[in-house]
């Protein structure tokens, strides 16, 4: 294992051990509450928190700081920390508004919580009820992210403002989301894809890591060079792994995002290459294997693979522009441009 790669594993482990510790004294926080309440906030998000995830995110924001001149983890953990605890919330509402039915291979929060108001013989609507708890768990992950960022000492400000944006941009990009599926437009797909994933995945954590160790405005604007690039293949390898992969490996049920109308580069090339109305209004999986088989036939994943590597070198390339970034901050950043879009195996 090469000392790059060590340093990363080295980061994920104080990140996850910071997290741990950080719910433990919010969750603590939460005596008003019952014991039974509490249980729930511990079994449907601080466990979702903890033993899932990549830490792609808090990675972007480890190697932020570096590539601005940082030293040690120990300044950065707490933002690398909100990150993730922005992604917790950002997938919990995610699921809700998507209905979806699974998270990494099991039932989504708020379908096990309906599950769970059912059991319990409890008044109201089930999946009302899971809606909601799912929701105000959401809401909590926020504040908690806020909580996190609280120990970041002296460019506390400058964090929150990069995590304000970040946040900022995840709704809206979300919201456009839901108004072209809605719609039935995909006329700004890419706009969605990167103020929805793009600049939330790379550009942001990359930010939020160079405000934490007060960089150069030079350095952070080659790192938006490299992430806008990156952040599109990411968005365009979740796209194509929606449609395509395993749902086994993806842990998300396969043709939703068609299911849904989603706007995506997959999507938008299809409609375009065949006019086929079999792409509009894609209602059940017989509808989803024929818009697989079309996207195939006229050239759209292909495409999507070439879009993805072109997006990969340029994202690299970047790295190597005047200031430059640290001999292990590049190496670093190229592997994460290769591990964020790689395809699932």
């Amino acid at each position: 294992m090469d000392t790059v790669t060590e340093l990363s594993c080295d980061v994920r482990e104080l990140v996850d051990r910071r997290l741990a510790g950080l719910l433990d004294q919010e969750v603590g926080r939460l005596g008003f509450l019952d014991e039974a309440d509490i249980s729930l906030v511990r079994e449907f998000l601080t466990s979702f928190v903890l033993e899932g995830g990549k830490r792609l995110r808090p990675a972007f924001v480890y190697w932020g700081y570096r590539a601005a001149g940082g030293e040690g983890a120990a300044a950065v953990v707490p933002a690398a920390c909100a990150v993730e605890l922005v992604h917790a919330a950002a997938l919990l509402l995610d699921d809700v508004m998507d209905e979806a039915g699974t998270r990494r291979g099991r039932p989504a929060a708020h379908v096990a919580l309906a599950g769970l108001h059912r059991r319990s013989g409890w008044r109201g609507d089930a999946g009302r009820f899971g809606e909601s708890a799912a929701t105000l768990l959401a809401l909590l992950a926020l504040s908690w992210a806020d909580a996190a960022l609280l120990e970041t000492g002296a460019r506390l400000g400058a964090a929150l403002d990069v995590l304000t944006r970040m946040r900022v941009e995840a709704v809206g990009g979300q919201y456009l989301d839901l108004t072209r599926a809605a719609g039935g437009g995909d006329d700004r797909a890419g706009v969605i894809s990167l103020y929805k994933s793009g600049k939330y995945t790379v550009e942001r954590p990359l930010h939020l890591g160079h405000a934490v160790a007060g960089g150069c405005p030079g350095t952070r604007r080659l790192l938006t060079s490299y992430a806008l690039p990156l952040g599109e293949a990411f968005q365009l390898r979740d796209d194509v792994e929606g449609v395509f992969g395993d749902p086994a490996r993806t842990g998300k049920p396969a043709g939703a995002d068609l299911l849904q109308g989603k706007a995506t580069y997959l999507l938008a090339w299809a409609r375009r290459e065949t006019g086929s109305p079999l792409l509009d209004d894609i209602a059940d999986q017989r509808g989803v294997a024929v818009a697989k088989d079309l996207m195939v036939a006229c050239g759209a994943r292909e495409a999507a693979e070439r879009r993805i590597s072109a997006l990969v070198e340029e994202a690299v390339a970047a790295l190597d522009r005047p200031p430059g970034v640290p001999p292990d901050a590049r190496v670093a950043l190229a592997e994460l441009a290769v591990l964020a879009t790689e395809e699932k195996s």
